[in-house]
């Protein structure tokens, strides 16, 4: 999977996700965003991060400890589900196998 990457300043996030600079530093200091080489500009990971950051931010007023824990969990549940998505194409396919249906494939994980 390739990784994808923006960088905002910190007008640009401003305007689009209506975080103050202030919230912005919070977040780099907290290592929610990482910082761009250029000054007040930030290095977007995953391109739906700074919106949910935002959005959790607003909407339950959580500090940046707290989104980083929220965040840290979202990850893992995205790992957890890859993971089970992966182990049930493997049982289907030793299923399908055991049943006369075909070979089995190695499934990388």
């Amino acid at each position: 999977m390739e990784t994808t990457f923006i960088t905002l300043t910190f007008q640009e996030c401003s305007v689009r996700y209506g975080l103050a600079p202030a919230d912005l530093r919070d977040f780099l200091q907290a290592g929610l965003l990482r910082a761009a080489p250029a000054p007040e500009t930030v290095i977007v990971d995953e391109p739906d991060d700074l919106p949910r950051l935002a959005r959790l931010h607003h909407e339950l007023g959580l500090s940046p400890e707290a989104l980083d824990i929220i965040l840290a969990m979202r990850q893992r549940l995205v790992r957890l589900q890859a993971s089970l998505a992966r182990e049930t194409a493997r049982a289907r396919q030793l299923e399908n196998f055991l049943l006369g249906g075909g070979e089995v494939l190695n499934i990388e994980s």
